[in-house]
């Protein structure tokens, strides 16, 4: 009886703290008596091709492109007044890889908002500032292709959003 899929071939997925990705085949593979059904997913950020076992996916947080309401909201966010985050950067730097590798929208919106107003008061450890960027990257990423706009133009909108 054929596994059934979450996600079709060529439909974009995100996989935390990698990015945007398109599934480009999915396919089965026999080791020894078993045979087990695999997303191939290329992540055109990274510029790289995974095969994730179809039964794993959801565990490892791949999920749909957020629908356009979705990646307003997380725009809408990082603008909004925020809490302090710790000033001790190594629990700081634990708490946002956390929300990274959870991987919801709002997730990241929310490392990029506290790491960007942190970086206005000090700025950051390089370890922080490879987590800022890589969390800007997947927020610009997902939004871009959640709304149908180019990643430059998201670039500017969030800008705008984080300085105003």
């Amino acid at each position: 009886m054929p596994q059934t899929t979450e996600f079709g071939v060529d439909q974009r997925i995100v996989y935390p703290s990698q990015g945007v990705g398109r599934i480009i085949e999915i396919q089965e593979k026999r080791f020894k008596e078993t045979s087990v059904l695999y997303y191939t997913i290329y992540l055109e950020f990274s510029d790289m091709t995974v095969m994730v076992p179809v039964d794993k996916a959801r565990e490892l947080g791949i999920r749909p492109i957020v629908p356009k309401n979705e990646a307003e909201r997380a725009l809408e966010f990082i603008s909004e007044e925020y809490a302090p985050i710790p000033s001790d950067w190594k629990l700081r730097y634990q708490m946002n890889l956390d929300l990274l590798k959870k991987g919801s929208v709002m997730d990241i919106a929310s490392v990029v908002r506290s790491l960007y107003h942190r970086s206005r008061v000090k700025e950051l450890p390089i370890l922080e500032r490879k987590l800022y960027d890589s969390a800007l990257n997947l927020l610009q990423d997902e939004v871009s292709f959640s709304l149908g706009k180019t990643k430059d133009e998201i670039s500017e909108l969030i800008r705008a959003r984080l300085e105003g």
